[in-house]
């Protein structure tokens, strides 16, 4: 028997004339995807990359950074990256809260080009909202990785929503929502500057304003989980699928086209850092491994739909290696980048992988794939006619990117810093999570000290009434006879 309203009615309310369920379905999908490599990816990696008594507040910056983000997005910063013009490099702010908005058909307002309306999806406003606000969280995510292991979680946590407003949209709506670099030309499909290229030079300018971590914690960082990293990395290799294949704002030839590409890309990036590796240092580094993968995965992003699949595996192989050398080689000779404490190498694994990409987007960008995706006509790459036009819009375009962010981060930190300080007292940083928490990650002695047995295992000593003494003795005779005592683990 046919069903006669609800969810499944042929037409209004529930299917308007305008919703296609298929790119309604393939958009929160993607969504989802995007959400997923935030919340668990980046939460795990960062909770298992770093130092024993990092852990837990390595995890927490993002988790927290991706829960703000959300609000912030709904109640201004979604029209401030998307909605009308109020500045050729900024939206109009409001809220997206109402039913009457978000169930009507979405609409990138300031999209129109010439004779080109503006965008309208398939679908219904509130999906575009969420996938949006995916891209703005982990912006934020990536970001915190440079700071890791010593910012004051309260300065942080005043930090996520300014920079979101102050920084994010700004880039959002230049090169997305109808700002002055998408009328010019200027090509980034799916982030390659927005976030990439944002999160990178911000999260190095916020290196140098928190301060270094402690001179033993930069000396040894030793990850507390690998495997738990390599899991964490995975989840951000198969979002990446919504990553780059939601960027059209539909299931079409584009998608499917990105999809591809990116895994290519990160594949031929991932083997050729780990070659790099094994030539220079004689073995394959895991760590490196997920470095290579994400270099190869940012890379992509620019022109993950607009670039055939054979220019992707030429995109991997530099992804795999110019930021290998910015990071082995470079890095060591440079007096800035030595005195910047990037935890996490945010900047070379994302800024220098996200202004590559958008360079070799401007060379290898084909016109067909273009029409597609950009209204701004003759869009092309310089192989294919674009000549050092599009390589000059692609330079300016991360020049203007570069320069806000390192502006509006610094003065955002600078205002924080008046309130609260921006990095944790050193007392606070040789104790870590315990300080900045209350909490550990795990149940096991500490960073480096010997295991206390009346400190860990007193519930058991003299819990029978024997004066601490067991039946098989005391626990440090019990200790002894399994070859633990005295034992320093460095984690």
């Amino acid at each position: 028997m046919a069903a006669s309203g609800g969810a499944y009615t042929a037409d209004l309310p529930a299917v308007p004339e305008w919703l296609n369920k298929g790119d309604n379905a393939w958009q929160l999908t993607a969504a989802t995807l995007v959400g997923i490599q935030s919340m668990p990816g980046l939460v795990v990696l960062y909770g298992s990359i770093v130092k024993k008594k990092w852990a837990v507040n390595s995890a927490f910056m993002a988790l927290y950074a991706y829960a703000s983000s959300l609000l912030v997005w709904v109640l201004v910063g979604f029209h401030m990256a998307f909605g009308e013009r109020l500045l050729p490099f900024w939206g109009k702010a409001g809220v997206a809260l109402s039913q009457g908005y978000l169930v009507r058909r979405a609409a990138l307002s300031a999209t129109a080009h010439g004779d080109t309306p503006r965008t309208e999806p398939f679908y219904p406003e509130a999906t575009l909202v969420l996938f949006q606000f995916e891209f703005a969280a982990i912006t934020l995510v990536l970001l915190a990785g440079s700071v890791l292991g010593r910012m004051n979680i309260k300065a942080w946590m005043a930090f996520t929503p300014l920079w979101l407003l102050l920084s994010y949209t700004v880039g959002a709506f230049s090169l997305w929502g109808g700002g002055f670099l998408y009328h010019w030309g200027v090509i980034d499909y799916s982030g390659g500057y927005v976030i990439h290229l944002s999160s990178g030079v911000a999260g190095f300018t916020a290196a140098y304003w928190v301060g270094p971590r402690l001179k033993s914690d930069r000396e040894r960082f030793s990850p507390n989980n690998i495997l738990l990293m390599i899991a964490g990395g995975g989840l951000l290799w198969m979002g990446w699928a919504g990553f780059n294949g939601g960027a059209p704002y539909a299931a079409n030839i584009a998608a499917s086209v990105a999809v591809l590409n990116t895994n290519v890309s990160a594949a031929t990036s991932l083997l050729t850092w780990t070659c790099l590796d094994v030539i220079f240092f004689s073995k394959p580094s895991v760590i490196g491994a997920v470095q290579g993968m994400m270099t190869g995965l940012v890379c992509i992003t620019p022109g993950a739909g607009l670039v055939q699949t054979w220019a992707a595996v030429i995109m991997g192989v530099f992804a795999g290696s110019v930021p290998w050398f910015t990071m082995m080689i470079l890095h060591k000779k440079s007096e800035l980048l030595m005195r910047v404490d990037d935890t996490l190498a945010v900047f070379h694994t994302h800024a220098v992988a996200g202004l590559l990409g958008g360079v070799l987007t401007g060379l290898l960008a084909t016109p067909e794939l273009l029409r597609i995706e950009s209204p701004v006509p003759g869009l092309r790459g310089a192989f294919y006619g674009g000549g050092a036009r599009q390589v000059g819009k692609q330079l300016a375009g991360a020049a203007f990117v570069v320069v806000w962010n390192v502006v509006v981060t610094s003065l955002i930190l600078l205002a924080i810093g008046l309130v609260t300080p921006l990095r944790m007292p050193d007392e606070q940083l040789m104790i870590g999570d315990d300080a900045a928490h209350g909490e550990e990650a795990y149940a096991l002695w500490g960073d480096g000290e010997k295991f206390d047995a009346t400190r860990h295992d007193a519930a058991r000593v003299g819990g029978g009434g024997g004066g601490g003494v067991e039946r098989d003795g005391t626990v440090e005779q019990r200790l002894s006879r399994m070859g633990a005592a005295g034992v320093t683990i460095q984690l």
